[in-house]
């Protein structure tokens, strides 16, 4: 079969040929329809990720873990975890019988490899409890996830959504009432964040701008604090960041993972109201399809601006 093949280490996948897989007992055989390729798969491929060993332990081996495909009886379902060195950037991968889900009739397979992005956004209500007429953040709305959760936002009910990034990236015709660019100055950029409070914030920056962000929920006065219940969910500006015990002590400020609150009923409700929402055309996706024969030059592109590339064999 065809597939994308990486060889080393912070290498480059190539298209080639690799021995089918097999299935042993307790398997299935999954003929590949699309694949979204993300950031956590460049980092795993490249040895980054702290779970990447795990995923991909000896080389040469296929990226990326997870995707849309069909079954022997041409059953679409969405699969993971596929048994190494097959990951899903091929004609076929071999998974666990217990390790796929039906995908409803109907939905585009490219479009179904995006929804693990938009129920990112779900945090905002499963975490932070977010109630209609409230107002959010979304730090970092410029990205795939970030986009997505301003229409996720709006699709909730929130009564104000405010979006950060460092180009507007057309977020207000996804919902934004606001939009706050993080290339300000740190000044600038506190008196904005101290402006546009709102009740939530999902960020998916963390770094710098949520360094600032916090500073600006220091009150200037003693009062009783209104409170902000930020969700982490991503780290795109940084890792790391200082948190000033005032920032805490007197703010209203509350820290949540995105994991706060999932379980297996809070997880397939989020993942039902994400589908219904994409059924019905209520909740948009930016895609890059390309082919599977792309995949060398699509895996270095930088010029998605928002965009989640989706490989189809």
């Amino acid at each position: 079969m065809k597939a994308a093949v990486l060889h080393e280490r912070d290498g480059v996948p190539r298209y080639e040929d690799f021995p089918d897989p097999v299935a042993g007992e307790g398997e299935v055989i999954i003929e590949v329809r699309a694949v979204a390729v993300e950031n956590v798969d460049k980092a795993v491929a490249a040895g980054t990720h702290y779970a990447g060993r795990a995923m991909m332990p000896e080389l040469p081996a296929i990226p990326c873990f997870d995707g849309i495909g069909t079954l022997a009886d041409g059953r679409l379902v969405g699969f993971g975890n596929p048994r190494p060195p097959y990951g899903a950037l091929a004609e076929r991968t071999v998974v666990s019988a217990g390790a796929f889900a039906p995908i409803p009739e109907g939905l585009d397979p490219a479009v179904a490899t995006v929804l693990p992005s938009a129920i990112s956004g779900m945090s905002m209500k499963v975490a932070a409890g977010l109630q209609p007429g409230e107002s959010v953040l979304v730090q970092g709305a410029t990205g795939v996830a970030g986009r997505l959760a301003v229409q996720v936002a709006r699709l909730l009910g929130a009564g104000r959504v405010v979006a950060t990034g460092r180009d507007d990236g057309q977020l207000r015709e996804l919902g934004a009432d606001q939009v706050i660019n993080t290339t300000l100055n740190d000044e600038d950029l506190k008196i904005a964040y101290a402006d546009t409070r709102t009740d939530v914030v999902v960020d998916f920056l963390w770094g710098r701008p949520t360094e600032i962000l916090l500073h600006a929920m220091v009150p200037e006065s003693f009062a009783f604090p209104k409170p902000l219940r930020l969700v982490q969910i991503g780290e795109v500006a940084g890792s790391e960041l200082t948190i000033r015990a005032d920032s805490l002590r007197t703010s209203g400020v509350e820290i949540y993972g995105a994991a706060k609150g999932l379980g297996p009923e809070t997880m397939g409700e989020a993942y039902g109201q994400v589908l219904e929402w994409a059924t019905n055309g209520e909740l948009t996706f930016a895609l890059e399809r390309v082919p599977l024969s792309d995949i060398e030059a699509a895996w270095q592109r930088t010029d998605l601006h928002g965009k989640r590339l989706v490989v189809q064999p």
